[in-house]
């Protein structure tokens, strides 16, 4: 199993190095790959802390759960069963948050450690994720979890598009394009924006085609840090669009 990544090269995709791919084949034994596991875990905290809410546990103690959860998955460094969830972290963490709630001592140990050491910032939650995460509904905690890790990805997507955008210094193009981005109705016109960005629509259009072609290239790259092998990137895709649809 090698390491992948996702780059451009004449065209074509590349394959390199990514985070989860380092955490797998060095079992979380170098720095590297102890940085790339802080890094994974400070991105995807949303979905594990919506699932232990969801499982009714209160604000507090799901916190300190999270925090536990995470300390203990940085210190365990056995991942041995990434294999049984074909070597994705969103299975992964899945199964993992489920036998930690079940074990009593891990839980003992979530809010003892939670209190003391916080590994992750929990922030950031939208008034969208709160309300789907409080109020009672069909929505079962398996399912706000997918939910939840879909839109964490697809944010790191915009943000790193965000970023590239704003060094470029095109921070209002990126402002009025994203708002395109997903079709829906209500959005800007091209005439609109052309007009208040002082461009052609021929040019916002243009500007549309770079920036979902690049959207797309972010998002297949941000996918691949989440799994073991490149193979997997489209079934991901393909899986976290069915999630976000459902």
């Amino acid at each position: 199993m090698g390491p992948i990544g996702l780059s451009r090269e004449n065209g074509a995709a590349v394959f390199a190095t990514t985070h989860w791919s380092v955490v797998l084949e060095a079992q979380g034994a170098s720095p590297a790959a102890q940085d790339a596991l802080e890094k994974l875990c400070r991105t995807y905290w949303r979905p594990v802390y919506s699932f232990i809410r969801r499982e009714g546990i209160g604000i507090e103690e799901a916190e300190d759960f999270t925090q536990g959860f995470f300390a203990l998955l940085l210190e365990r460094r056995d991942l041995d069963a990434v294999r049984k969830e074909k070597g994705r972290l969103r299975s992964y963490l899945l199964t993992s948050v489920k036998h930690f709630l079940a074990s009593e001592q891990r839980r003992a140990m979530a809010v003892k450690r939670g209190r003391g050491q916080r590994l992750v910032s929990l922030e950031g939650l939208s008034a969208i994720e709160r309300a789907e995460i409080e109020l009672p509904g069909p929505l079962s905690a398996d399912r706000l979890y997918e939910r939840r890790w879909a839109s964490a990805l697809m944010e790191q997507v915009l943000l790193r598009l965000k970023d590239e955008y704003r060094t470029a210094g095109n921070a209002a193009l990126f402002d009025w394009l994203k708002q395109l981005l997903p079709d829906e109705p209500g959005a800007p016109s091209r005439a609109e924006i052309a007009a208040h960005l002082g461009m052609t629509e021929n040019a916002v259009r243009q500007a549309l085609y770079r920036f979902r072609h690049r959207y797309q290239v972010l998002l297949r790259e941000e996918i691949s840090h989440t799994v073991a092998i490149a193979s997997d990137i489209e079934d991901e895709l393909r899986h976290l669009i069915a999630v976000l649809r459902a």
